[in-house]
């Protein structure tokens, strides 16, 4: 009988597979079963994983003797469910949003806090080379003062699957679904300013939104005001006719120089890193492709090593709060 951590698998669409391939490649946790609603899913999970077991509930996988359940399901489930395993005494890695609102995100962290079970959100942005290199170029005052940041994340599809346009179903449209990972890296590589004025746009069809939990935006625009002074600017879309399928970008501008996380050929996968300074640039990090599975491995890794509570999970609700201002709710 192994004495890896035994893992339950809660959705297995693409996302949910791919991550669950990345961790099992650790050689360090095993799966234990798996639930999805569609058999075919179910069946290209048990191939990666055929010693799983099938199960057709969350309820029967939590009676299970597992140590961690993977959510890849829509987003509305993501805060019940999470709690539910947390109570159950399992840690946690969540997709994105961990919650629709800072109230269920605030609900998942207190319950992980609570059973003392690491809690981690798919957040991947964070393990790309090019994020790494440039926090780490803020954060050793590399940059001087960082005064001024833009994220932009444009997805010219949008999402595939209905329930994406549905704001109960979904918390939001394209600031939920891609604003997360604007919001995170932005608070993350400027190590948790305080956020003192947000102003936020929200359209849909072209059209000023006026009421959120109608109908989901499909272009935002927000700009954040740091304690100290420095603006972050933040844009997202789906279905925007940029010329190419993904604008994908982070730079960061100090008066010491700057740095910035840019897609290549409008790759939704290729990233690189450049440092500016003046008019001159160079190579800060090259291209990376391979990164989308490593925000999951690294769960699996600590999981591994017997981690508890994460000391920076408030840090999700933080996230989750930002993006409730950036909705006016």
């Amino acid at each position: 009988m192994s004495d890896k951590p035994r893992l339950g698998f809660l959705g297995t669409g693409w996302i949910g597979r791919h991550r669950m391939e990345a961790m099992l490649a650790t050689g360090l946790v095993d799966a234990g079963a798996i639930v999805d609603p569609s058999a075919e899913m179910r069946a290209e999970a048990a191939a990666l994983a055929p010693d799983a077991a099938t199960v057709d509930t969350i309820d029967e996988l939590l009676t299970m003797d597992l140590d961690g359940l993977v959510i890849a399901t829509p987003s509305a489930q993501h805060a019940e469910q999470s709690v539910r395993a947390l109570e159950a005494g399992l840690a946690v890695f969540c997709q994105k949003p961990l919650g629709r609102t800072e109230a269920e995100a605030r609900a998942v962290v207190d319950a992980a806090r609570s059973a003392d079970r690491l809690l981690g959100v798919d957040l991947s942005y964070r393990f790309t080379r090019g994020m790494e290199a440039i926090r780490t170029a803020i954060q050793s005052g590399e940059l001087g003062r960082v005064f001024a940041a833009d994220l932009t994340f444009h997805n010219a599809y949008g999402p595939g699957k209905p329930w994406f346009l549905d704001p109960a179903q979904s918390g939001g449209g394209c600031v939920i679904d891609l604003g997360v990972h604007l919001v995170d890296l932005a608070l993350w590589a400027l190590d948790w300013p305080e956020v003192v004025a947000v102003e936020s746009h929200l359209l849909a069809g072209g059209v000023p939104l006026t009421d959120p939990a109608a109908c989901c935006e499909d272009y935002a625009v927000a700009t954040l005001r740091l304690a100290g002074g420095a603006i972050v600017r933040l844009a997202c879309s789906w279905h925007l006719p940029a010329g190419t399928e993904a604008v994908i970008g982070a730079e960061f501008y100090g008066d010491g120089g700057a740095a910035a996380l840019r897609n290549v050929g409008g790759s939704f996968y290729d990233l690189a890193a450049t440092r500016m300074a003046g008019t001159q640039r160079w190579e800060l990090a090259p291209v990376d492709s391979d990164w989308g599975g490593r925000a999951a491995a690294d769960w699996a890794r600590r999981l591994a090593s017997g981690e508890g509570i994460d000391p920076d999970a408030e840090r999700l609700v933080d996230v989750a709060r930002l993006l409730d201002r950036i909705y006016q709710r």
